[in-house]
């Protein structure tokens, strides 16, 4: 069994004790993060106690040789997408991907996540193209998440609403 399902089935049922969603796991190298997420947020006492439990079970289980670091955090405001449910999640908002040498387009695109299927992804660029990927040319993506105030509104509708007021 790989690592990342022998991490998956140990940390499991701590991580829906401690009340939060298991988003993702990722092991490179010496290095385990565990990233977990919840409606709201995770908040920062809720990450200490799961990092507590999740490090004694590895000590319990001895579940990995040599030294390692253990991470356990929120996916953040731009979070990684690596499974279809990821981008189920992220559908209608901005993503950034990186796609494979051999992909029939450009290497980075920035757009809306229009669509999500079994097979790949349909985003839409700024210009209003839609491209289509396959999951398997698919380097890495991750969510886009603006600072500062957006306006929802059309900037054609945000000048005529400010020469009104003029």
């Amino acid at each position: 069994m790989a690592i990342d399902d022998r991490v998956r089935e140990l940390v499991a049922p701590l991580v829906q004790a401690a009340s939060v969603d298991l988003y993702d796991i990722e092991h490179h190298g010496g290095l385990v993060r565990i990233l977990v997420d919840a409606d709201g947020g995770v908040d920062i006492d809720v990450l200490a106690r799961l990092s507590r439990s999740v490090s004694r079970a590895f000590d319990e289980h001895d579940l990995m040789d040599g030294r390692y670091t253990l991470e356990v955090s929120s996916p953040g405001l731009e979070r990684p997408l690596r499974t279809p449910d990821h981008f189920r999640g992220a559908a209608g908002s901005e993503v950034k991907v990186k796609t494979l040498p051999g992909f029939d387009g450009p290497r980075r695109l920035t757009g809306v996540l229009e669509a999500v299927a079994d097979d790949g992804v349909a985003l839409r660029d700024t210009d209003g193209h839609l491209s289509r990927i396959a999951f398997e040319h698919l380097a890495s993506a991750r969510t886009v998440f603006e600072w500062g105030p957006v306006s929802r509104r059309p900037k054609e509708s945000q000048r005529a609403q400010t020469e009104e007021k003029s």
